[in-house]
């Protein structure tokens, strides 16, 4: 399933619809041809790529595929095949996913292809169509458009990252659990994502941006290029500082549980300390003593005395603890 947008010379857009009309529109010079590819059908789409595009099998199969590919970009002379990918909407306590989105680029069309659908592609089509200067400024611009939003979306999903993190950080403070460590954890598999998918997307718009291919990137556009790379340093910036913030709500996190345990061993230790002389004594009295010993046995008072003797006892181990501020 594909959506096809033609700007031809000096004419309005317009829709094309069949592969015959695709290939009548690679022909014309002097046109922009934009070619949107969901892919549903393999076999179908990759005979699209081949009998109207004659694109590369390698690259037909990395752009029909379901196998994830890392971002890449290969010269074939007359196309570059660029592979990027999109980030889907983010929820909080969900990992990140993403999508693979190919392009190819050539001196008058532009193809891009992925499975799902994304968002920042359909907003630039609806845009194209009601702005037809946007298939005006050549290939290289319209590719431009498209990458530029796919990063922008980067940004509002770090910044998601960034109050989720605050978030638990909150609620470490408030008294740490299980859950909230499960967040601080996914939290960080989420950087390590970002990072994963940044780093290489970051080298692709240095290489467009710096005349590696002057064939297919003109000069005037190789600064725009520089821009998205500008962005993707930056928001690059924006995952580590998220990243060390989730390094400090983990520290935060094993503090407070390390803080709850010596305060449980601090009472724990007191009352051991408090009941061992008591234990003391009691064992002692409690071994088989002569009815001559001191205290007899036999007396009314022995038995009351040793009882108010180890209440003392503990009672001035409390106190004394209690002046030390160590309970």
């Amino acid at each position: 399933m594909f959506t096809a947008l033609y700007r031809p010379p000096s004419d309005q857009v317009c829709r094309l619809t069949s592969d015959a009309e695709l290939t009548a529109a690679i022909s014309e010079p002097g046109g922009l041809l934009w070619v949107d590819l969901q892919v549903s059908d393999e076999v179908a789409d990759a005979r699209l790529l081949r009998d109207v595009f004659h694109f590369h099998p390698l690259t037909i199969e990395d752009a029909v595929t379901d196998r994830g590919d890392p971002a890449k970009i290969d010269d074939h002379h007359d196309y570059l095949f660029i592979v990027v990918q999109a980030l889907r909407p983010y929820a909080d306590g969900e990992e990140i996913a993403s999508d693979e989105v190919d392009f190819y680029l050539g001196p008058d069309y532009v193809v891009s292809c992925h499975r799902e659908p994304v968002p920042a592609i359909a907003r630039y089509r609806e845009r194209a169509q009601q702005e037809p200067e946007l298939l005006e400024r050549g290939a290289d611009w319209l590719l431009h458009g498209l990458l530029d939003l796919l990063i922008d979306d980067y940004l509002p999903i770090v910044d998601a990252m960034d109050e989720e993190i605050d978030r638990l950080e909150g609620e470490v403070l408030r008294g740490p659990d299980t859950s909230v460590l499960q967040g601080i954890m996914l939290a960080k598999r989420n950087t390590l994502r970002l990072r994963r998918a940044i780093n290489p997307q970051r080298d692709i718009m240095n290489r467009l941006s710096r005349g590696e291919f002057d064939k297919l990137i003109r000069l005037e556009s190789q600064i725009y290029f520089r821009d998205i790379f500008d962005h993707l340093v930056r928001v690059e910036y924006l995952v580590e500082a998220v990243r060390d913030l989730a390094d400090s709500a983990l520290n935060t996190y094993l503090s407070a549980v390390s803080n709850r345990l010596n305060e449980v061993m601090k009472v724990l230790t007191a009352a051991a300390t408090v009941f061992l002389p008591l234990t003391l004594i009691s064992g002692v009295y409690g071994m088989n003593f002569q009815s001559n010993q001191w205290p007899p046995f036999s007396a009314g008072w022995g038995f009351p005395a040793i009882v108010g003797l180890m209440l003392f006892i503990a009672v001035a181990s409390l106190v004394y603890f209690r002046l030390r501020r160590w309970i």
